[in-house]
């Protein structure tokens, strides 16, 4: 896979945010996708986002829900590396100490989950639309403790790419890793970043960017 290319950005400068975004397109995808099915849609003040661009619209070949082989391990490492300078360039230009959101729809939300197990936790949250782990159970697979950090994770009975058993591995493997998790499957929603699913993700924000933490707040 060649090295992927320059993300777009929007909302305000990283120096100037309250809260750092990015957020990662699906296969077939691209960050304006992204800009217009979920981003354009947030409403939250303070947000400095950073949507990567994948070469060829494409993180890696396979299906997620396919066995690892050796040309996906490569394929994976040089995405997440990618993603990996993406954080570090962001950080540095906005501040290490800023709460940091991590996510993406369909693939993008696999490799954000994956980022996750290899890389996290970190200062922040991070949110699956339509996520679950590349490779099967029985595959060699990083497993990083997220240590309480706040993850949302959904998915569809009738998605074409991830089906509910990868939906379900996907959140017991996040439990076993300690996440702060909250999962929601949608009946019948086609392959897409839902109403629901964009709100839950501008809660998020809003409530990193007014420093509190995702999920603590309990309805009485």
């Amino acid at each position: 896979m060649a090295i992927h290319g320059e993300p777009l950005t929007a909302g305000v400068a990283p120096a100037e945010a309250d809260v750092l975004c990015i957020f990662v397109h699906g296969r077939t995808q691209s960050p304006e996708d992204m800009m217009e099915q979920v981003i354009s849609q947030l409403s939250v003040r303070g947000v400095s986002y950073c949507l990567p661009r994948a070469t060829g619209n494409s993180w890696y070949a396979a299906r997620a829900t396919d066995a690892l082989t050796d040309p996906t391990r490569e394929e994976l490492h040089r995405s997440l590396d990618y993603i990996n300078g993406l954080v570090g360039a962001l950080r540095q230009a906005g501040g290490r100490e800023k709460p940091l959101l991590i996510g993406g729809f369909s693939q993008g939300a696999c490799l954000s989950l994956e980022y996750a197990m290899s890389f996290g936790p970190w200062n922040g949250a991070m949110v699956n639309l339509t996520g679950c782990r590349v490779g099967l159970t029985a595959d060699h697979r990083p497993a990083e403790d997220l240590d309480g950090m706040p993850v949302y994770l959904t998915g569809s009975d009738q998605d074409p790419w991830i089906p509910v058993s990868a939906f379900a591995e996907a959140s017991e493997a996040l439990g076993r890793a300690r996440a702060r998790l909250r999962c929601e499957l949608f009946p019948g929603r086609t392959h897409q970043a839902s109403e629901m699913e964009v709100a839950a993700l501008e809660a998020m924000l809003r409530d990193l960017a007014e420093g509190s933490r995702p999920f603590r707040r309990v309805a009485a």
